[in-house]
């Protein structure tokens, strides 16, 4: 009772924190709804679909065309300017902001791509699978720079935003591979699934898994 006298609230903040915490241990939070897509603000999936084992096949061709970006991180370029290769890392990566630092000042990093100008299919992909996706998008959307994206085990990309949303298809993944939109974070099952992100907003890419991660980047773009 005198520990009561002296500090009755430092003792009734003790009980509530006690009492908090049980609660918390009682309750069981493993799940297997984390190795699957769970829809938010900001990130959807579209009805449309293809052959995911046509990609795995279509992607093992193309694995001798990677650029290694650093940071582990790879780029395979699909589409280009009518005729033009990429003239630079510029091409691949395009401007992004981020706030690097505790003063949390939003900054640019890299340059501006014209995603209206990314139109053509490479030469060496037309009569692939990767053909039939592009042919596919473009039906449906206005298309710009199309990329395979691969992601090391262990390795994350920066918090940023870009100037326009993305659509990503899964090649391959795991269950440690997630997409992190603002609050919202979810895995993207490699089913031929095609996922709408909102990548104007604040995101990330990561993969805690043991084995890469291989997403088909296409942008979609906007006007000013």
């Amino acid at each position: 009772m005198k520990k009561e006298n002296v500090f009755p609230e430092q003792f009734h903040q003790v009980v509530e924190d006690q009492t908090m915490m049980s609660s918390w241990l009682a309750k069981d939070r493993i799940t297997d709804t984390v190795a699957k897509f769970q829809p938010g603000h900001g990130i959807e999936k579209l009805n449309l679909r293809f052959d995911i084992t046509k990609l795995r096949s279509a992607l093992e061709d193309a694995q001798k065309y990677v650029v290694d970006l650093g940071g582990g991180f790879g780029a395979i370029s699909l589409t280009r300017r009518p005729g033009i290769p990429p003239s630079s890392e510029t091409d691949l990566i395009g401007l992004y902001h981020l706030r690097p630092d505790d003063s949390y000042e939003e900054v640019a990093r890299d340059e501006a791509v014209d995603e209206f100008a990314f139109t053509e299919l490479y030469p060496q992909f037309v009569g692939t699978y990767f053909e039939t996706l592009h042919q596919e998008l473009t039906r449906r959307f206005s298309i710009g720079r199309m990329r395979i994206m691969l992601k090391e085990p262990l390795t994350c990309n920066s918090w940023h935003r870009d100037p326009e949303p993305r659509l990503h298809i899964p090649i391959i993944t795991n269950p440690g591979s997630l997409f992190v939109i603002n609050h919202h974070v979810t895995h993207l099952p490699a089913d031929g699934s095609v996922y709408f992100t909102d990548t104007r907003a604040y995101h990330m890419a990561m993969n805690g898994g043991e084995h890469s991660r291989v997403h088909i980047v296409a942008a979609l773009p906007v006007k000013d």
